[in-house]
Formats: C-alpha cells, sequence, structure tokens
C-alpha cells in the first residue's frame, strides 16, 4: 500500500511554471499509468500557455478562485470545480482571487515534462 502525505512530498516547478507536489506516480508508488499531484499558483500568478500530447488531465479546485482557458474557452473557477483537458488542448489557469490557487492535477499518463508543450 502506497499513502503519501503532502506535507512530506517536496515541491518542484513543471515545464508550465506551476509549483507541483506529485503525491502519486510510478515515480513514487505502485501507479503505472497516471498521477495526482497538488498545484499552487500565487495570487496574480498564471501558469503558461501549453498542452500535452498524450495526458489528459482533471484539474479540480480545492481552494482560491481562477481564470481557465482551454482551447479558445474561458471560464471562472473555483472550489469545488473539476475541469477536463483533453490531450492536445491549449490550456492555461490564472489565480485571480486573493489567495493562492490550489488545484489537484489527474493526469492519464502520469506527467512528464517531455508531453507538455508551451506555446507562449
Amino acid at each position: 500500500m502506497d499513502i503519501r502525505n503532502l506535507s512530506e512530498v517536496p515541491a518542484f516547478i513543471t515545464k508550465d511554471g506551476s509549483e507541483i507536489r506529485e503525491l502519486l506516480a510510478y515515480r513514487n508508488s505502485g501507479i503505472r499509468h497516471q498521477s495526482l499531484a497538488e498545484a499552487r499558483v500565487p495570487v496574480g500568478g498564471a501558469t503558461v500557455a501549453h498542452y500535452h500530447v498524450k495526458t489528459e488531465e482533471i484539474y479540480y479546485i480545492t481552494s482560491g478562485r481562477g481564470r481557465i482557458r482551454v482551447e479558445g474557452e474561458e471560464r471562472e473557477v473555483r472550489s469545488g470545480d473539476a475541469i477536463a483537458i483533453p490531450p492536445g488542448k491549449r490550456h492555461q489557469i490564472w489565480n485571480i482571487g486573493g489567495e493562492v490557487l490550489t488545484l489537484l492535477c489527474c493526469c492519464a499518463p502520469a506527467y512528464e515534462h517531455d508531453d507538455t508543450l508551451l506555446v507562449e
């Protein structure tokens, strides 16, 4: 059984500029085909617009308010919202609130820098 506590997982910066804590993936558990990470976007911050060739993502907002663009569509998002991001779809998220925007990122297959292509 693999259990990881967020407070014990080291942070790293992804290719899109997000601060990520990878909770479960093939790198640290028996999970082989997906990953789960927490991302944090500071007040006034944003990720770099990007897409993934192979990976589909689900973002689940756990705190804060943001604005997300997936391809040409933009929407405001808040705590409790889940966003589907299919492979190949350009996306970017901005923190538009007064606190850190925190979200869970579920990726299948698991997140890889090589599968992240920046568009800015």
